[in-house]
């Protein structure tokens, strides 16, 4: 199965939003329990937690705020009143969530052979 970036932005959404490795799997087209699995493990994702465990995503953050365990993606211009993080929870080694995680980090393109 080759991973698109769609496909990989809507396996990090239900993911961390704990719908089953079956379901996403069978919403993403009939990809395997195991092929979501072992993707979101090379993603980083964590394990997932039922609903009852499920964090509660801050509304964005400012400096003062911010944790180590919090997405660290900047929001708005340095300079301005109004600027804060994503907050949401980061993943493990990474200083983003998994969303602006999937902004920032990239494979290689075809263009670079």
């Amino acid at each position: 199965m080759e991973w698109t970036e769609r496909a990989v932005q809507t396996l990090q959404r239900l993911w961390l939003e704990g719908v089953p490795a079956r379901e996403i799997g069978q919403r993403l087209g009939g990809i395997s329990r195991n092929a979501v699995i072992g993707k979101a493990h090379r993603l980083g994702l964590s394990k997932q937690s039922s609903a009852t465990e499920a964090v509660a995503v801050p509304a964005l953050v400012g400096t003062a705020d911010l944790t180590d365990r919090m997405c660290r993606w900047p929001i708005g211009h340095p300079g301005d009143q109004d600027f804060r993080f994503c907050g949401a929870p980061k993943i493990a080694g990474r200083p983003y969530c998994a969303e602006h995680c999937s902004l920032a980090y990239r494979g290689k393109s075809d263009e670079s052979g």
